[in-house]
């Protein structure tokens, strides 16, 4: 049985180290067990972890490196496992990043944590980091037995975190109060449902009326410094990180506290918008048991046609590795 209070997180890279220290700082739980196949790095990070719980602004919560079996009372996952694009070849002239390339030795890893993972329990609900992203969520809910509400990717989750850091930067206030989503791929094919789109109300129609920014608002070049966040932070420091560990540990508040909360997650769709066999980022209620709801949000045709091209491209990256559902070698 799982408990209330304990997290699991698999991978101990920049990401995995990145999401400790973040789920220590929100005092998320009161048990944090890590696992890496590199048995010394878990177990050093779990230490270096544990020296900061006595401090006085700190709960003391237990930190500690582990198997798998430490997964069979958790109550969240988090999978941070998987190589980086730095692992791959350089790219070529003209080439860009793209999260995709990663999917083959990926698949590889996910399918060893799933095994892993599924021997030990079928009830904590899992949030998925490793990229790409849309494809181990996919692959790891649908040939593993798992709960299908119970796996979810982070999808577009930093996407929406960097648009409204950036979006608030234009008009110059807090980014709390951006209200709207990146949706679809978690990928260079995410895009921002401006339709959706306020700020503490206010429609994007009025936003340059009510908050006069120094130059008017221009959605392409927001949307474009969205997508190309990730390759601005690779190029300056080698990796991301502290982004996504952001994004995962506020997915794992609400499943921990069972909020309820409306987050830009991804799951695999079952004939929203006429799309299903894939998994991408729309609205979810997130609760204690995992995705509750999925919302096919009122789109505007230019919206619903991005929406349909992500799920192309990813269909079509399931397709060519032979993990779409119904068509494994």
């Amino acid at each position: 049985m799982s408990t209330k209070n304990k997290l699991v997180i698999v991978g101990m890279g920049h990401v995995g180290a990145a999401v400790l220290n973040r789920s220590i700082a929100f005092q998320l739980v009161s048990e944090i067990a890590v696992i890496d196949v590199d048995k010394k790095r878990a177990y050093g990070e779990a230490l270096d972890a544990s020296h900061s719980t006595p401090c006085n602004y700190s709960q003391n919560i237990k930190v500690y490196s582990g198997g798998y079996e430490e997964c069979r009372d958790a109550k969240v996952i988090v999978i941070a496992a998987g190589f980086a694009g730095r692992s791959l070849p350089p790219l070529k002239p003209g080439e860009t990043r793209d999260r995709l390339r990663l999917a083959e030795r990926n698949i590889k890893v996910v399918h060893d944590v799933m095994t892993s993972i599924t021997r030990y329990t079928k009830e904590a609900v899992i949030i998925m980091i490793s990229n790409p992203l849309d494809i181990t969520t996919y692959y790891a809910a649908n040939f593993f037995d798992y709960p299908l509400d119970r796996l979810i990717g982070t999808g577009t989750t930093l996407e929406t975190l960097r648009f409204q850091r950036i979006l608030a930067d234009h008009y110059q206030i807090d980014g709390k109060n951006v209200n709207g989503f990146m949706l679809g791929e978690h990928g260079k094919s995410a895009f921002v449902a401006w339709s959706l789109t306020s700020i503490s109300g206010i429609p994007i129609q009025q936003f340059d009326d009510y908050y006069q920014p120094k130059k008017l608002l221009d959605r392409d070049a927001i949307a474009e410094e969205v997508i190309r966040a990730a390759s601005d932070i690779v190029d300056n420091k080698g990796w991301t990180n502290y982004g996504i560990a952001m994004g995962a540990c506020r997915i794992a508040k609400a499943v921990l506290f069972n909020e309820r909360s409306i987050l830009p997650v991804s799951t695999t769709l079952q004939g929203e918008y006429g799309i299903s066999n894939v998994a991408l980022s729309l609205p979810c209620i997130v609760t204690e048991n995992g995705v509750e709801q999925r919302f096919a949000v009122p789109l505007n045709e230019e919206e619903l046609i991005k929406l349909k091209k992500s799920a192309s491209t990813l269909t079509d990256t399931l397709g060519r590795h032979q993990i779409l559902k119904g068509e494994m070698c």
